[in-house]
């Protein structure tokens, strides 16, 4: 189909001369609903060129209307990718639009390596190097050469990715990260990560730099079936062990005896409620007022407000030495404010639970656990001039709209996958579950059974995720490794980003030497944030439907969404986050249109009504339920990959 089935203002910023099947309702249905200043959630199968069709549906919009584009995204790569769209754009129709990375990552200075800086702490140093001209990248309004405000200028005229903006200023010695922001206000769209929307502090200095107002904004979320746990996490808060003790020891050192005093006596109070408990336990916000009844504080703000003080001068002195201005007694002074902010809100739960650190050690935490994604999410897509919400799985849509309180005149619309039928085979084996009574060892090896044949049938590479660690740490017990013809790469839990990229390269480069199989969890980094295609993963097992651990936090959501939605707790708080995990799953070895992908589902649960109700459209369409005998599944698959 040629550019032409595009509406006229849109073809202009189309650059690609074939629209892809179905792509043209995609952009239309975007256009459309964003030319009437409403918002849209739309769901579409990957191979549909999502990241193209949003910016050319509402970039006509945009200039003619003088608005920015803020394009959030989770990852670097998702970020770059815009620009190399605009770029693209950019060849008939100039768009200026920059990637926008943390102050963290585009800083040029080598701090100590030993130091941890935060994003509230960088900014506090960059501030004071910045007053006392003792950085060598920053250039103050007046020492500001022609060279700089042409770089400037530049920037703000064409499209840049972070990574080369930062190559330029490395060899010009200027700050990427100041220079960026002096350009923000004249570029037409900024891709950045969900914080700088989402976060309310981060979005009000944001807004500054940004030079405009919510109103002149068009929003466009991508991967935005991550956004409800975006929000919540955005919202709940934690106070360790280890904080509570290393505030205990920094008011000693600056002489504060009832912050220390304090400080130490909710650490022996923690620990004793912690004792008791085995995993988590939801605890009354009123634990905090009888710690407090105990150190003898009668006015709970006012002596709040005093240790935030206090940790606002530790932190300036700090400063003024040189070193690191992180102060414990400004964290704590922050959780204990959010605590009693939060405490007669039901949207939130207070919850005591123990962990274990990176060196294998266990102790514990309090938290406070938001409930409600939309406390986050509503103030921002009730203020822009639309939005444009989008993912490969997001079904169903109104529950997502629901859940996130979308504006009432959202348009809703599925797309049609771009697919050709016979490029998939999807199907359901019977005859075998991960619901915890049936996880015996004669179930297990019916897995392994599975996975041989699965493994045995794939061309080249084999992608498994399964329910939990728990799953995956009972196939290999039970022998899958040995089982297996194909080397085996696994995800270990706590595994460092470094070595998981490692690992997933590794099984990458497989696909040039006779294959692998690759292990992970559903839901884990893996699962998601990585593409295959390619023989890169042919064929997808994905083990179980992931619900969750009924924790007490899982069960205050249910409760909650209950509340919110009656008759829907259990479907909103427990089966959609679930599903959501499985299907994204689903959707990793079909990348392009030309890639063929079979998708085996080894849970007889998958064919239930209920469940299929919630997996994405492409994936049910020509859905194949298997009976529980061997060899049936490895028929299956010889047929589809010699078509």
């Amino acid at each position: 189909m040629t550019v032409s089935a595009l509406p006229k203002e849109v073809a202009e910023y189309f650059p690609y001369k074939v629209v892809r099947p179905f792509q043209d309702q995609y952009i239309s249905t975007i256009h459309s609903a964003v030319k009437e200043r409403r918002s849209v959630l739309i769901e579409g199968s990957n191979g549909l060129g999502k990241t193209i069709s949003a910016l050319s549906a509402v970039l006509p919009i945009a200039i003619e209307k003088k608005l920015k584009v803020l394009y959030v995204a989770r990852t670097h790569r998702q970020h770059e990718r815009v620009i190399e769209e605009l770029k693209a754009v950019s060849k008939n129709h100039p768009v200026a639009g920059v990637s926008l990375r943390g102050r963290n990552e585009m800083c040029l200075y080598r701090f100590d390596s030993s130091q941890h800086y935060d994003a509230k702490s960088l900014m506090e140093v960059c501030d004071l190097m910045k007053a006392k001209g003792t950085c060598p990248y920053y250039k103050s309004a007046e020492k500001q050469s022609y060279d700089y405000l042409a770089l400037q200028q530049q920037i703000g005229s064409r499209s840049y990715k972070a990574s080369e903006i930062m190559r330029i200023c490395k060899k010009k010695n200027l700050c990427p990260y100041e220079l960026v922001k002096a350009a923000l206000s004249d570029v037409n769209v900024i891709a950045l990560s969900y914080l700088y929307v989402f976060d309310p502090d981060i979005r009000n200095a944001f807004l500054k730099n940004l030079d405009t107002q919510m109103h002149k904004i068009i929003l466009v979320v991508d991967e935005a079936h991550n956004l409800p746990d975006t929000a919540v996490d955005i919202s709940s808060s934690n106070l360790s062990l280890f904080m509570m003790h290393q505030a205990e020891m920094e008011a000693k050192k600056f002489g504060y005896e009832d912050v220390e005093a304090f400080a130490k006596l909710l650490y022996k109070e923690t620990e004793k409620r912690v004792a008791s408990v085995r995993k988590e336990e939801q605890i009354s916000p009123l634990f905090l007022d009888e710690v407090r009844e105990k150190a003898g504080v009668l006015a709970p703000r006012s002596f709040y407000q005093h240790l935030n003080e206090i940790g606002t001068s530790v932190k300036k002195t700090l400063l003024s030495e040189g070193k690191h201005p992180r102060s414990y007694i400004h964290s704590l002074s922050e959780f204990l404010l959010r605590w009693t902010e939060t405490a007669d809100d039901e949207a939130y739960i207070n919850v005591i639970s123990k962990y274990f650190t990176r060196d294998n050690s266990q102790t514990a935490k309090l938290e406070i656990v938001a409930l409600d994604p939309s406390k986050v999410t509503l103030p921002v897509f009730s203020s822009t001039y639309a939005n444009v919400v989008m993912s490969g799985t997001l079904q169903p849509l109104d529950a997502y709209a629901k859940i996130t309180k979308m504006p009432e005149n959202t348009v809703e619309h599925i797309a049609c996958s771009p697919f050709p039928r016979e490029h998939i085979l999807s199907v359901v084996c019977c005859g075998v579950t991960t619901a915890m009574e049936y996880r015996t060892s004669a179930m297990y090896q019916t897995f392994i059974r599975r996975i041989q044949e699965v493994v045995r049938n794939t061309p080249v590479n084999t992608g498994i995720f399964t329910a939990s660690y728990e799953v995956t740490r009972n196939l290999l017990a039970e022998g899958l490794q040995d089982a297996l013809e194909k080397p085996l790469y696994y995800e270990r839990r706590g595994m460092t980003s470094k070595a998981n990229e490692k690992l997933v390269s590794d099984f990458k480069d497989s696909a040039l030497t006779g294959g692998a199989v690759f292990l992970g969890v559903q839901g884990g980094r893996t699962s998601e944030g990585v593409d295959f295609p390619g023989n890169q993963m042919n064929s997808v097992i994905i083990i179980g439907v992931p619900y969750a651990e009924p924790t007490p936090r899982v069960k205050a959501q249910i409760s909650y969404f209950e509340k919110r939605f009656p008759t829907h707790g259990r479907e909103y708080g427990y089966t959609l986050p679930a599903m959501k995990k499985a299907s994204q799953c689903a959707g990793r070895p079909v990348r392009t249109l030309d890639d063929q992908g079979a998708i085996v589902f080894l849970d007889h649960r998958f064919a239930t009504g209920y469940c299929k109700g919630f997996l994405p459209s492409w994936v049910l369409r020509d859905m194949k339920v298997l009976p529980a005998k061997d060899g049936v599944l490895a028929q299956e698959l010889q047929g589809f990959f010699k078509r």
